[in-house]
């Protein structure tokens, strides 16, 4: 049987289709932030904790909507509350369950506590 490179690449679609949307975040690093920041991609910068109930109500909802076709280009990182102290002081963010949205190089938007999905959808969009 021939090899059919258009119906290897359909079935990859329909496989890639089906994977469930990426739930963690990619950690954070300063050189992702800024390469994003150059290539003017939106960027949301989720501070979390693993022992935070906020955090663990956030991640299913930004799964969810990393899946959406409208929110393809956004580069979520994620920053580690107990440890990542440095860059909480970047962003001037407090607390763990903070998200803040950036587009065109500034800051757009920010949320802390926030678990109802179409706000931080809301939130997320302010990115495109």
């Amino acid at each position: 049987m021939p090899f059919r490179p258009a119906a290897a690449m359909a079935a990859l679609a329909v496989v890639a289709a089906a994977l469930p949307a990426r739930a963690d975040p990619a950690p954070y690093t300063d050189a992702a932030f800024e390469a994003a920041l150059a290539a003017g991609r939106p960027i949301l910068v989720a501070v979390s904790a693993p022992w935070c109930p906020i955090c663990k109500a956030q991640k299913p909802i930004l799964a969810k909507l990393a899946a959406d076709p409208r929110f393809r280009d956004l580069l979520v990182l994620d920053i580690d509350f107990d440890t990542r102290k440095e860059a909480m002081r970047r962003f001037e963010a407090r607390s763990q369950s903070t998200l803040i949205v950036f587009k065109g190089g500034r800051e757009v938007g920010r949320s802390v506590g926030e678990t109802q999905p179409e706000w931080i959808e809301g939130l997320l969009e302010k990115a495109l």
